[in-house]
C-alpha cells in the first residue's frame, strides 16, 4: 500500500467520468488519498447510479449535468471509451477543469493536436493516464538505464500477450469490438509509452497482422519491428488472444484481476533490455553481464519497493500538478507521441510497409 502525507492545502475535488473497467480504480485510489475526495461520478449507463452509491459519492447522467450542478469538480479523470477522450476532454478545458485523460489521449492524431494546443490555450492542466511510468518494477529499470551500468543499449525484446475473456467484446465493452477498441490502442500503447520513456522516441515501425479469431473489426495483435532515434533496435510480440504468461500484468500484479506470477514461477522477463555491459530483464529486475562468451554469466538483482501503487501515485501526482504546478509526468505531447508509434503500427500492419515517424507525422519508408 502507497503511504502518502496529508499537505497543508485544501483537498482536490474530483470526479470521475466514466464507470467501466478503469473509472473504480481511479475512483478507489481518489478516495484513499488523504489530498483528494471523490465529488462525483459520470457514466450514463444503467448501473451508474449504483456505482456511485458504492463510492459514497454523487452520480450524474452527463458531463454537462455536473458542469450545471453544485458539485462543480475542481478537476477531473476521464476513463470512457477511447473514442470520447477528446470531446469530453475539450468540455472540461472549455470549463476551465484540470484534466487527467486515460490513454490514448486520442484516436486521430489531429484530434489530438488540437487537444493539447486547447489545454495550452486555456491555461488547463493536462496529464495523460499513462500510470505505469510509477510502476515500481519500471521505476527500478529507469533507475539502472540512467546510472548507464548497461553500458551503450543495443536491443530491445518485448512481449504482451493474453487472452482477454469473451465478456471483455460484450455489453457496455461491445466498443471494443470497433476498429478504436483493438490491442493496438488500448494495449500496445502502453508499451509503447513505457519503451520510449525507458529507451527515447522510435522512428521506425514494421509490423504484420496475426491471425483474426474474433470475427471483429478491431485487430488481435503483431509482430512488431523497432527502430529508435538512439539505434536501438527492437522486436515486440503483441496478442490479446492467446493464454501467456509474458505481459505487464502477470509480471508485475498491477491488475488485481488478472493473477500475479511471483518472480520464482520461471515465465521470465516481459521486456528484455541488451547492452554492452549488461542485460537486463523485467520485471524480474536482474541484471545480467560477463566480459564475453566464455565467462559464467553474473547476476545482480535489483531492488523493487512492490509496496508503491501505480494508480495511487499518479493521483497524489494529479494533486501535485494542479495544486503545485508541478510538470505532468506523461505531457500531452509523449502521450501522443506513443499515439502516433501506434497509428504507425496500424498502417504497417495494412500496408505490409515499415513506416517511418518524423515528431507527429507518419510516411511509408522510402515514399517521396
Amino acid at each position: 500500500m502507497t503511504t502518502l502525507t496529508p499537505s497543508s492545502s485544501s483537498k482536490l475535488n474530483i470526479a470521475i467520468i466514466g464507470g467501466g473497467l478503469i473509472g473504480p480504480r481511479h475512483a478507489k485510489s481518489v478516495l484513499s488519498n488523504p489530498n483528494t475526495s471523490l465529488i462525483a461520478l459520470v457514466d450514463p449507463a444503467p448501473h451508474g447510479t449504483a456505482l456511485a452509491s458504492s463510492l459514497h459519492t454523487t452520480h450524474y447522467a452527463s458531463l454537462s449535468l455536473l458542469l450545471s450542478s453544485p458539485h462543480r469538480p475542481d478537476a477531473a479523470i476521464i476513463c470512457t471509451p477511447n473514442n470520447t477522450h477528446v470531446p469530453l476532454s475539450l468540455e472540461l478545458i472549455a470549463a476551465r477543469i484540470p484534466i487527467l485523460v486515460e490513454k490514448p489521449i486520442a484516436t486521430r492524431i489531429e484530434e489530438g493536436l488540437g487537444l493539447i494546443e486547447a489545454a495550452k490555450r486555456e491555461g488547463v492542466s493536462l496529464l495523460v493516464g499513462h500510470h505505469r511510468r510509477f510502476n515500481p518494477y519500471l521505476l527500478a529499470a529507469k533507475k539502472v538505464l540512467d546510472e548507464g551500468s548497461l553500458g551503450k543499449v543495443i536491443a530491445v525484446q518485448g512481449t504482451w500477450c493474453l487472452k482477454k475473456p469473451d465478456e471483455y467484446f460484450n455489453g457496455i465493452g461491445a466498443w471494443r469490438r470497433g476498429e478504436s477498441g483493438g490491442v493496438v490502442l488500448i494495449n500496445l500503447i502502453h508499451e509503447v509509452d513505457l519503451l520510449q520513456y525507458l529507451l527515447g522516441k522510435i522512428v521506425l515501425v514494421s509490423a504484420l497482422e496475426t491471425a483474426k479469431t474474433r470475427g471483429f473489426e478491431a485487430e488481435e495483435g503483431a509482430a512488431i519491428l523497432l527502430r529508435f532515434q538512439s539505434g536501438v533496435v527492437g522486436t515486440f510480440i503483441l496478442s490479446d488472444s492467446v493464454p501467456s504468461p509474458w505481459n505487464f500484468e502477470s509480471g508485475t500484479g498491477e491488475n488485481p484481476t488478472i493473477p500475479h506470477l511471483e518472480k520464482g514461477e520461471g515465465a521470465g522477463g516481459f521486456y528484455r533490455i541488451m547492452g554492452m555491459e549488461g542485460s537486463l530483464s523485467v520485471p524480474d529486475s536482474k541484471r545480467w553481464s560477463n566480459e564475453g562468451w566464455n565467462e559464467v554469466l553474473k547476476t545482480e538483482d535489483l531492488e523493487v519497493d512492490r509496496a508503491k501503487v501505480p494508480f495511487d501515485l499518479q493521483v497524489q501526482h494529479f494533486y501535485e500538478v494542479v495544486r503545485e504546478g508541478k510538470e505532468p509526468s506523461c505531457t500531452g505531447e509523449q502521450a501522443l507521441s506513443a499515439m502516433v508509434v501506434c497509428e504507425a503500427v496500424k498502417r504497417s500492419m495494412a500496408s505490409g510497409e515499415a513506416m517511418e515517424i518524423d515528431g507527429f507525422e507518419i510516411k511509408e519508408r522510402n515514399s517521396s
